[in-house]
C-alpha cells in the first residue's frame, strides 16, 4: 500500500472507511480534522503515556522491582524480545515512533492547535457516556458472575480491588494506550490490509470485518485472567465493548479511543475499589481494563 494509504496509516489515527483515492482525513482544517492528525494525536496522549511509564515503575512494582504491567504491553514486549530487543520503555518507543513517521509521511506543518486538544479531551468524555450506559444496560440484562479486572500481567483479578487510587490510574492509562495500539491499530490495519489489498474486498467490507475480528480477538484477551472461566454472558460485554471502541477509531481516530478506553477504565476502577463485588456497578467496572 502506498503511504499516504487510508488503512496503511490512515487507520492509525482512525478514518472513515474509504477508497485509496481520497483524500486523508487529516488534511481538512476544521476541528474534527486536526483531532485525527498524528501531531496532535501524539501531543493529546503525551501525559497518559509519560503517566504510564512512570507509573508502572512507582506503582506497579512486584517481587525484584519488576513492574506488574499491562498483559497488551507485555505481548508487544514479547514482539520486540523474538528479534532480540530488551527493553522497559520499547512499546512506548513503538506508539511515539510510529505517530511521529505517520506525521512526517502526511507532511503536516510541526502546529499543535491548543483548542483542538481541549475538544479532544471534552470529545472523549462525551463519548464515554454511552459506552457506560450501554454497558450497564448488557450487565443488568446478562447478568452472570463478575467479569474479570483489567488485565495486569502477574496480578491477581481481586487484588486489583485493593490497589491504591495512583495504581488503578496508572492501569487505566496503560490499558487505553497499549489495548487500543494492539487491538485497534495494529489489527485492524492488519486484517483491512489482508481482506482489501490481498482478497479484493471492498473497503466498507473489510472494515467491517476487521473492526469485528478486534472486537472478539479483544473479548478473547480478556478472557485468560487466570480467574474463573468466562461464560458467554461475561464475554458479549467486551465483544460489545470492542466493537464500540473499534468504531469509535474508525470514525473519530486513534486518540479520541484511547482517551475514552482511559476515562471509562478511570471509573470502573475507581468504583471496584469502593463497592461490595456483589454491586452491579462493580460488575460493570470490572468488565476490561
Amino acid at each position: 500500500m502506498p503511504p499516504d494509504h487510508p488503512y496503511a496509516l490512515g487507520l492509525m489515527g482512525g478514518s472513515k472507511v474509504r477508497h485509496a483515492e481520497s483524500e486523508p482525513v487529516a488534511s481538512g482544517g476544521g476541528y474534527f480534522a486536526h483531532a485525527q492528525k498524528p501531531l496532535h494525536i501524539l501531543v493529546f496522549l503525551l501525559p497518559l503515556l509519560v503517566a504510564y511509564e512512570l507509573g508502572a515503575i512507582l506503582y506497579l512494582s512486584g517481587e525484584g522491582g519488576q513492574p506488574n504491567t499491562i498483559a497488551a504491553w507485555g505481548m508487544l514486549a514479547r514482539f520486540f524480545e523474538m528479534f532480540g530487543a530488551f527493553g522497559f520503555h520499547l512499546p512506548a518507543a513503538l506508539l511515539v515512533t510510529v505517530l511521529l513517521v505517520w506525521h512526517l509521511l502526511q507532511r503536516d506543518p510541526w502546529t499543535v492547535r491548543l483548542p483542538v486538544l481541549v475538544g479532544m479531551a471534552m470529545e472523549a468524555c462525551v463519548w464515554t457516556v454511552p459506552l457506560t450506559i450501554l454497558l450497564i444496560l448488557l450487565q443488568s440484562v446478562l447478568g452472570g458472575g463478575d467479569p474479570t479486572p483489567a488485565q495486569v500481567q502477574t496480578a491477581a483479578p481481586e487484588a486489583l480491588r485493593e490497589l491504591p487510587w495512583q495504581a488503578k490510574l496508572t492501569i487505566s492509562a496503560g490499558a487505553g494506550l497499549y489495548e487500543e495500539l494492539l487491538f485497534r491499530m495494529i489489527a485492524i490495519a492488519a486484517i483491512h490490509a489482508v481482506l482489501v489489498d490481498i482478497m479484493r474486498l471492498s473497503g466498507w467490507a473489510g472494515g467491517v470485518i476487521a473492526v469485528t475480528v478486534s472486537a472478539g480477538a479483544f473479548a478473547v484477551y480478556h478472557s485468560q485472567s487466570g480467574g474463573p472461566a468466562m461464560g458467554l454472558s461475561s464475554l458479549v460485554p467486551y465483544f460489545v465493548a470492542g466493537l464500540y471502541f473499534g468504531g469509535l477509531y474508525l470514525a473519530r481516530g486513534f486518540g479520541l479511543v484511547v482517551a475514552v478506553h482511559f476515562l471509562y477504565d478511570v471509573v470502573a476502577l475507581m468504583v471496584s475499589g469502593q463497592n461490595s463485588p456483589n454491586n452491579p456497578g462493580v460488575a460493570l467496572g470490572l468488565l476490561f481494563g
